[in-house]
């Protein structure tokens, strides 16, 4: 058996589209999944983007060539790609309805939604802070409200992977109290949600966190407009020199730690956190 194995897995993945050109860590994700032989059912607030995404997907080389399928039979790889807000709960419930009724099943739960605004908690706006709050963590707890009880009732059991920040571990040099208490609120929702569920279903159902530091893909350039007056390319140096490593990384390395939590492989892993981040939490960010 291939390593990382999901033939026929049924992936619930959030955001899977990206604002820009290039792949966002949704997509990446997604068609990494889809490379293993997954079935994934995807969503995004922004049609637009989830409809790029669906045709990045279909159009992936490595995805066809693995399916042994034509473009346009690889399709079947992303099923459907629903436009949901993932803050609310009955969009929530009509996207897992929806999967549910495609497929029977969810073996794999990714929450990758998520969205930073600058700003302390003297500066935020009251309006500011619920949103992030609701966009950041309110969707973990909803998507995770409905699934649990699905993978619990499942022979098989299944796997969620929450996408969390090292903003949520360690400052990072932007003023974003809200997106930084709601990443480190992840994580924690994730251990303690992991134990509980590895205590009633014998580790059947697992829980764990990716925690992405400074990744080069198309929402860089929306942060340089954010905190950087739009200077991207001077926004980009500074991520660069924050790096130990000396650069930024790329959704694929988000992916491949994603896929490694998800797999079979992982399988006594549970309520952990795989940090892909080129060495900043371990840094003081001095040279």
């Amino acid at each position: 058996m291939p390593i990382h194995d999901l033939t026929n897995k049924v992936v619930l993945l959030t955001g899977i589209g990206a604002v820009g050109e290039g792949w966002g860590n949704g997509t990446t994700i997604a068609a990494l999944f889809a490379r293993q032989g997954a079935k994934v059912f995807g969503c995004d607030i922004n049609l637009d983007a989830a409809k790029k995404a669906a045709g990045d997907i279909r159009r992936d080389s490595d995805v066809v060539k693995i399916h042994g399928a034509t473009a346009d039979d690889s399709v079947e790889v992303l099923h459907k790609s629903l436009v949901q807000d993932v803050t609310k709960s009955d969009q929530c419930k009509l996207l897992v309805d929806s999967c549910m009724q495609k497929h029977g099943r969810i073996d794999i739960l990714v929450n990758n939604v998520g969205k930073s605004e600058p700003g302390g908690p003297a500066e935020l706006s009251e309006e500011t802070w619920d949103a992030q709050t609701d966009v950041n963590l309110k969707s973990v707890y909803l998507t995770c409200h409905l699934v649990l009880p699905i993978m619990e009732k499942q022979a098989t059991g299944g796997a969620v992977l929450n996408v969390s920040s090292v903003a949520g571990l360690r400052y990072i040099g932007k003023p974003q109290v809200a997106y930084a208490a709601t990443k480190a609120a992840i994580i924690q929702f994730t251990k303690t949600t992991a134990v509980i569920y590895a205590q009633r279903t014998g580790g059947k159902v697992r829980l764990n966190t990716v925690v992405p530091g400074l990744m080069d893909t198309p929402l860089v350039s929306m942060l340089a407009k954010k905190y950087a007056g739009g200077d991207e390319e001077g926004y980009r140096e500074v991520r660069r020199q924050q790096v130990p490593m000396g650069r930024m990384g790329t959704a694929w390395d988000v992916a491949h730690a994603a896929l490694f939590l998800c797999s079979d492989e992982a399988g006594y892993v549970t309520g952990q956190e795989i940090v892909v981040d080129g060495g900043i939490i371990d840094s003081t960010g001095r040279t």
